[in-house]
């Protein structure tokens, strides 16, 4: 039987294809016509065309299918269309699902994010049962996330479907050809372009352990329940250091507070409305970045097997590939 990922031209989702094909999987692969297929290469899979606002393409590509990984979402902290995100991450993830269930799969895997999950902040560790604050999803992508997965559980708890949710922490390493906003922090840090940093922390993960998770849930995930795939907690002030250590830089030593950030922000907003170039930062960064944004992955240690290495390890793949690749001088 067939394994449907979607996404598989992503970050992650190349990395949970990559793994699915080392268990044996036979893989089909859904892309948009658009995407950049080249984290595709080396693969043996099927790979067909679809979209995430297009349901009868979802429904193609689910046919025949007996395991669905769905990770095909709008990744970015800043758009200049929030409705189209609000589509392709709630109406599209629900629209797969519905596809996935109507082929028959035995099991759905939806990839959501520690962005749904709710928040302490004070430098506690966050788990899947925190309580949910609606104050906590500040920027559309954030709540697009928590919208997409309460849609997808509440649809699979009212018609019965084999949903699993996992929750991916910041995850970092190889592949990340975008790059994705926590990749750009690594790449930018290692090019020596963050003098300085801000209060707040992220828990860093490697991509691979992420892909491994996804598989362990399918294997040994409970239906209806979701499973945070995190790394290690860091603040960003370590994890800036961390990366200067690799590529033996000295590392940014000045800290800003907010109130000194916020203009430049407001000021990098607007700009991007009239250039459609992605702000560097937003006031939406502040504001998440006002939580430390820590994780417990106990669940998923507990019941998955989720071993994840450390963050060094993470930041040293990552920095290799960015090399390798030509977006970092060696």
């Amino acid at each position: 039987m067939t394994t449907l990922v979607t996404g598989a031209t992503g970050f992650i989702g190349s990395a949970v294809a990559r793994t699915l094909a080392a268990r044996g999987h036979d893989l089909r692969l859904l892309t948009r016509s658009t995407s950049d297929r080249r984290n595709l290469a080396g693969l043996d899979a099927e790979v067909v065309t679809g979209d995430l606002t297009d349901p009868d393409s979802l429904v193609r590509a689910a046919a025949g299918c007996r395991y669905v990984f769905h990770l095909a979402a709008d990744y970015r902290i800043w758009v200049p269309d929030p409705d189209a995100m609000l589509r392709a991450n709630v109406d599209g993830a629900v629209a797969m699902v519905r596809a996935a269930a109507q082929a028959g799969a035995e099991r759905i895997i939806h990839c959501s994010s520690v962005a749904a999950l709710g928040q302490i902040g004070d430098g506690t560790l966050a788990d899947e049962a925190t309580p949910i604050k609606e104050a906590d999803f500040v920027g559309i992508y954030k709540r697009s996330k928590y919208l997409a997965e309460k849609a997808v559980l509440d649809l699979a708890r009212r018609e019965s479907l084999p949903v699993v949710v996992v929750n991916p922490a910041a995850p970092v390493g190889p592949r990340d050809l975008k790059p994705t906003p926590t990749g750009k922090m690594i790449l930018d840090a290692a090019a020596g372009r963050v003098p300085a940093y801000i209060d707040t922390g992220l828990n860093i993960v490697h991509v691979d352990d992420v892909a491994e998770g996804h598989v362990l849930a399918l294997e040994k995930g409970r239906v209806g329940e979701r499973y945070i795939l995190g790394g290690e907690n860091m603040l960003l002030k370590d994890i800036l250091g961390l990366v200067a250590d690799v590529v033996h830089r000295r590392p940014p030593f000045i800290r800003l507070p907010e109130a000194v950030v916020w203009p430049a922000a407001f000021v990098m907003e607007h700009l991007a409305k009239f250039t459609g170039i992605p702000p560097l930062m937003t006031r939406d960064h502040l504001k998440m970045a006002r939580k430390k944004m820590f994780y417990s992955s106990a669940k998923a240690t507990a019941e998955l097997g989720y071993q994840p290495r450390p963050a060094r390890l993470a930041v040293e793949d990552a920095v290799a590939w960015f090399r390798a690749n030509g977006m970092l001088p060696a």
